[in-house]
């Protein structure tokens, strides 16, 4: 088995079904992972950031940081490959809210929002998730079987 490591602000994408792709460290920050059963194809992003717009600049540059443009790139990366939206299966974790006990930012619940509002417009839904809270998680997907760790 080939472990990659997604970090913050990347994305992978495999269709090697040895792999296993994982985003560790999820405090705030959203794993969202997109798997296509059909064609055994998967996609990993780990987001930082809501939205796009606070920086357009660092946007441009690398897509992957915030949730917004993030997996707007990881969907159409997976459907230019061949996949096909309605095959689509959607896991999230993270989404925490870590070292914000007086709850100012909420940059966690501001993620899922935008990522829920994104998949909304995009008639998709989210298969599973483990969100929210106040303590960090890791999310692995398995390209060969489509299987979800957490």
């Amino acid at each position: 088995m080939t472990r990659t490591n997604v970090g913050i602000a990347q994305m992978a994408l495999s269709k090697d079904p040895t792999e296993i792709l994982f985003a560790p460290n999820l405090g705030s920050c959203l794993g969202i992972a997109v798997y296509d059963p059909k064609r055994k194809v998967g996609g990993l992003i780990h987001c930082l950031l809501p939205m796009s717009k606070s920086d357009p600049e660092k946007a441009k540059a690398n897509p992957f940081m915030y949730v917004d443009t993030g997996v707007a790139k990881l969907l159409e990366t997976l459907m230019g490959s061949g996949s096909i939206k309605k095959d689509l299966e959607i896991y999230v974790a993270g989404g925490a809210e870590i070292n914000d006990n007086a709850q100012v930012f909420q940059i966690g619940k501001k993620n899922i929002t935008i990522l829920r509002k994104i998949l909304w417009k995009n008639d998709m839904l989210i298969k599973a998730q483990n969100v929210g809270e106040n303590y960090s998680r890791t999310i692995s997907l398995h390209i060969g079987n489509g299987e979800v760790w957490l």
